[in-house]
């Protein structure tokens, strides 16, 4: 059994791999543009060619088939060879050495003892942390406990603990017990400086991240000093021993109640679980420093059963807009469950932590005991999207709407949310109805995962089958297409951007589903830092599955220039109209506003939108003369 092969190496295979190289062998190219090129589709038979490849960002796609993909899943689609034996043929090929994690070449003795010594550094370090909460310079930490209603015996049961200030505090305990350097830099508890490595965790409050067995594999850690310049919480890099997508936190605590009862509770922090469970709540979780994704369902799925014949899965999320947007992205995973899904939320934004600490346990157990169904709240979340006093508004309300009651998985159910639509809407039931059916047959553009929604009792959706039901849209609108050329230039062109352009890109608000879809893709991938040669793979990787074939799209969509010079003077004007568009956007809502408020606005009100308004037009004039 080989073993796995280094991140690192993966991409130097992939930076050094000649995608048009590779795809010659298979298909006859020919240039489709700047950068671009195109030929018969090698998975499916045609006469006018669709298969599109774009070397500069390693990427294919189909726009016959809808198969997509990077230089690895091309060879292994045409070899029928898995993922390691794709690599070293390629690594071959490009003449890259390979490198195995640990060195090896498979799970041998000197793997298993790597990973046990890793496992002894984490809970030495867990014991060493603990051991500091008592100390007096932990005195800041302990009142931060205390104040939010956590005792000593709250934060023992949870192994709660202190990072001490310093630079090498744990450094120098861990060197002491004999621990090497290539050791303590695989923990993922140090950061590496000019001098070496030191204490990643420096005065902070410590909570253990544990795996299901309770060994503890990594740590979260929150800012307690105003001088700390770190981000508020601080988790433990992407090690051997954490896979932050995978692992849940609390779960080694609350996995014998989940199996008992059922029901997984989601909570967003590392104190809502502590106040979950000391509320009576032991089946609260919470995801580390990342969303809730396709990894932790499959954890979850195991642990209540997930065979159709019951379980719940809850959400809680703040009150907030950044609450209502974490829910709505936790409906997009909600087709992966065969249990029924519901949302949490307090109606004036406490979490469960605040909520104990306000108004005790049973305000917390009472959130949960009124819970909704997740797609009832993500109807009414998408209702207040519209101007449901317009005719306009409400039919496209309606259209939006309607294929979250197609998803619902009872088919029982549908009918009566239709006729709460209906009622929300103030709307008749059959059109309603009519809606729904066509939803159904796939006549409306679906939100991110309806499609596998559809399919959840039929299996997985195939690729061929989601390429056969692609996002619908309606490029006659100047919205859509502004949109969408923008991806297009950021996917394929993201050089081209300047830094200003590149944060005016990250601020904008997109309006199409699948759009918004991939443009917080593209703001997650940006922020990891990622390498040039992983840039549409890993926004690939990013966003729903139904949407990969999407990203492959328009990273190979060909851009209408037929130089570099009009390249790159296309980039810029396509980033400067979505730019004013966002603006003539902003001062639309800035205007709406000062209507409403009218006569009871305030001088320092209208001021203040006044200036708003001449900022935004001082935005789009320096913009035109960019143009």
């Amino acid at each position: 059994m080989a073993g796995l092969i280094k991140r690192e190496v993966i991409d130097r295979v992939r930076e050094r791999a000649d995608l048009k190289e590779i795809v010659d062998s298979y298909v006859t190219l020919r240039s489709a543009g700047v950068g671009s090129f195109k030929g018969l589709c090698p998975f499916h038979d045609e006469r006018t060619p669709s298969f599109h490849i774009r070397p500069q960002v390693g990427t294919f796609h189909c726009f016959g088939c809808g198969e997509s993909g990077d230089v690895f899943s091309f060879l292994m689609k045409m070899e029928h060879t898995t993922f390691s034996e794709t690599v070293e043929q390629l690594a071959a090929k490009y003449q890259v050495e390979l490198e195995y994690e640990d060195g090896g070449t498979g799970p041998n003795k000197h793997e298993v003892g790597r990973r046990q010594r890793l496992l002894d550094a984490h809970r030495i370090a867990e014991e060493f942390f603990v051991q500091q909460l008592a100390g007096p310079e932990a005195a800041t930490a302990r009142n931060f406990l205390t104040e939010r209603g956590f005792d000593a015996a709250a934060a023992k049961h949870f192994g709660v603990g202190y990072a001490p200030k310093g630079w090498d505090n744990l450094l120098k305990l861990l060197r002491d017990r004999g621990f090497r350097e290539d050791e303590l830099r695989a923990t993922g508890l140090f950061s590496e400086g000019n001098r070496g490595p030191y204490d990643r965790f420096r005065g902070r409050l410590m909570w253990p991240i544990r795996d299901l067995v309770g060994a503890t594999i990594g740590f979260g850690a929150r800012k307690l000093y105003d001088d700390d310049q770190g981000p508020k919480y601080l988790n433990t890099p992407e090690t051997q021993l954490y896979k932050k997508s995978e692992v849940l936190y609390g779960l080694d605590l609350a996995k014998r109640s989940i199996s008992k009862s059922r029901q997984l509770i989601v909570v967003e922090g590392y104190t809502d679980v502590m106040a979950a469970h000391l509320a009576g709540l032991d089946t609260a979780v919470a995801t580390c420093g990342t969303a809730f994704g396709a990894d932790h369902i499959k954890v979850v799925r195991r642990l209540i059963a997930d065979d159709g014949t019951g379980g719940e899965v809850i959400f809680t999320f703040d009150g907030d807009e950044a609450g209502q947007k974490a829910a709505l992205r936790a409906f997009d995973e909600d087709h992966r469950f065969l249990a029924q899904t519901f949302v949490a939320v307090e109606p004036s934004g406490m979490d469960p932590c605040d909520l104990r600490q306000e108004r005790g346990d049973a305000a917390v157990r009472a959130l949960i005991e009124n819970r909704r169904p997740l797609f009832e709240f993500a109807i009414r979340a998408t209702l207040k999207n519209f101007n449901l006093d317009t005719v306009e508004g409400r039919v496209a309300a309606m259209r939006s709407a309607a294929p979250i009651v197609a998803g619902i998985k009872d088919p029982a159910l549908r009918p009566a949310y239709m006729r709460e639509l209906a009622g929300w809407l103030g709307t008749d039931v059959e059109t309603v109805r009519q809606t729904v059916q066509a939803a159904l047959r796939g006549q409306l553009g679906p939100r991110p995962g309806q499609h596998t929604r559809q399919q959840n009792q039929a299996g997985p959706a195939r690729p061929e089958q989601l390429a056969q039901h692609p996002p619908a849209f309606n490029l006659a609108d100047p919205v859509v297409r502004m949109e969408r050329e923008a991806l297009e230039v950021v996917l394929q062109q993201p050089d081209q951007l300047s830094a200003e352009q590149f944060m005016a890109f990250y601020h904008t608000e997109f309006k199409v589903p699948a759009h918004a879809a991939i443009h917080a893709a593209i703001r997650a991938v940006a922020a990891a830092d990622t390498p040039v040669q992983r840039w549409v793979e890993a926004i690939r990787e990013e966003v729903p599955v139904p949407l990969r074939a999407l990203v492959s799209e328009l990273a190979v969509t060909t851009l209408p220039a037929a130089t570099e010079e009009h390249l790159v003077q296309y980039c810029r004007d396509i980033m400067n109209r979505l730019f004013e568009l966002s603006i003539t956007q902003q001062k639309s809502d800035l205007l709406g506003r000062l209507q409403r408020l009218g006569s009871e606005a305030t001088a320092e009100e209208s001021r203040q939108i006044q200036r708003q308004l001449l900022d935004l037009e001082t935005r789009r004039r320096r913009l035109r003369e960019d143009q």
